[in-house]
């Protein structure tokens, strides 16, 4: 098993580049199954998540093969519209294959997803808004069987904006006829890159972006090229780590109007970040100070995906910040690791108050998920002495090499236990 090793306590400098949206190339992988030529991703992230969705690709008869940081996918092979359970639970995003497969083979069998122990994410809307759009799906032992012999456009209002749902509802109307209204829709830049995507191979999507998605179904789509937006949860850990031990750094690729909330809490704290076309500075001089309630909420509020990290930024902060997890129910099982090391959090239900502390120490952690992983990581920069970082699979699982990137920053950060990873297999 891999580990981590860093040494904290030195400030930082340096530039790193940061990698392909995690969240945006999912569900463009499984709208490559829409399409009848090869699709090359340029700027595609080598993660775990994305090796699990090769994987189904290729069960599904599909071809995809790596050159470089672009992956050549051709899908007019595809044989078959089922995924077996094995594969079905390496990822939460694996439900998003489910509205793609309907759309090009009219039935689809699955077993229900797996991913992060986050809490319940039910797929419920997900299930709902396809039935609306004209699938029979039979739920039975944990699979789900779904026939669609013609998928019917129509308006859907989804009950809250989920991101799976809009990007599994949006996959599917461009297998319907006709026009579908997708009201209440999540407005996450990555969906508007899917939409970008979409288009570019022949599709006609607009409104992503904003609460009201319209796609005209029946389009013939395409092969093309296409590449991935910035990573902007990579591109918020990263900052965060500057934040904790200090320094001065660029964010090459990385843009702010979609981490407008993390900057905002950066420069509140203390932290002087200036933007451009070509990426985010950010300089930090002195000890944080704490901030005014973090209360993560669907975008464009506060990601939830960026909580563990600020969090971990601000544990030397001085005075006391509250943070309000709306999202997920089990978003802080990275508080225990955190402790660990000296850290001063206490948990209430939804809400944890980071008290700000002189010292953080290096200790032994593991990782809980993939961004208390991260936070585990961006902790460890500011704490004095070495920490070793354990169970490192759910890091990879969303960061292509975050020993790379932060040793890129000026980190004492290296791999160890085993085999060293720069790029998933």
């Amino acid at each position: 098993m891999n580990q981590l090793y860093i040494c904290g306590g030195r400030t930082l400098e340096g530039e790193v580049r940061v990698q392909g949206a995690k969240n945006s190339v999912l569900p463009i992988l499984a709208a490559t199954l829409l399409t009848r030529g090869q699709v090359l991703l340029e700027g595609c992230p080598h993660l775990r998540d994305v090796d699990a969705s090769i994987r189904i690709l290729r069960d599904l008869g599909c071809g995809a093969q790596w050159e470089g940081d672009t992956l050549a996918v051709d899908t007019a092979a595809l044989n078959r519209c089922s995924i077996s359970d094995i594969l079905m639970r390496e990822m939460r995003s694996s439900a998003i294959f489910l509205g793609a497969i309907l759309a090009r083979c009219g039935r689809a069998d699955i077993s229900y997803p797996g991913g992060c122990e986050l809490g319940p994410r039910p797929i419920d809307l997900h299930l709902a808004g396809l039935r609306e759009l004209g699938a029979e799906i039979r739920e039975e032992g944990g699979f789900l069987h779904s026939t669609a012999a013609r998928l019917r456009g129509r308006d859907v209002v989804l009950r809250l904006p989920s991101v799976g749902a809009t990007e599994n509802l949006i996959l599917a109307a461009c297998g319907a006829e006709g026009t579908t209204v997708l009201s209440n829709a999540a407005r996450e830049p990555e969906i508007e890159d899917l939409q970008n995507f979409l288009n570019a191979c022949g599709g006609d999507v607009r409104g992503a972006g904003t609460s009201t998605v319209v796609i005209r179904g029946g389009r013939t789509f395409h092969g093309g090229t296409y590449r991935v937006m910035p990573d902007r949860i990579a591109a918020a850990t990263y900052l965060c780590a500057l934040a904790s031990a200090g320094g001065t750094g660029f964010i090459r690729g990385a843009r702010e109007e979609h981490l407008a909330t993390v900057t905002a809490v950066l420069r509140e704290a203390g932290c002087e970040i200036s933007s451009g076309p070509e990426g985010i500075a950010c300089i930090c001089r002195e000890r944080l100070r704490a901030v005014r309630p973090v209360r993560t909420a669907p975008y464009p509020g506060f990601p939830t995906d960026a909580q563990a990290v600020l969090m971990a930024a601000l544990l030397r902060g001085r005075g006391a910040t509250a943070f309000e997890e709306n999202i997920f129910e089990n978003r802080y099982r990275h508080v225990d690791e955190l402790t660990r090391m000296g850290a001063d959090i206490r948990v209430m239900g939804r809400v944890a108050v980071v008290t700000g502390v002189e010292t953080l120490h290096g200790a032994p952690v593991r990782c809980t998920d993939l961004r208390g992983g991260a936070a585990l990581c961006v902790a460890a920069l500011a704490a004095e002495g070495e920490t070793c970082v354990s169970e490192t699979a759910h890091i990879s699982r969303g960061y292509e090499d975050i020993a790379r990137d932060l040793s890129a920053l000026g980190a004492d950060i290296r791999w160890g236990g085993g085999k060293e990873r720069s790029k998933q297999e």
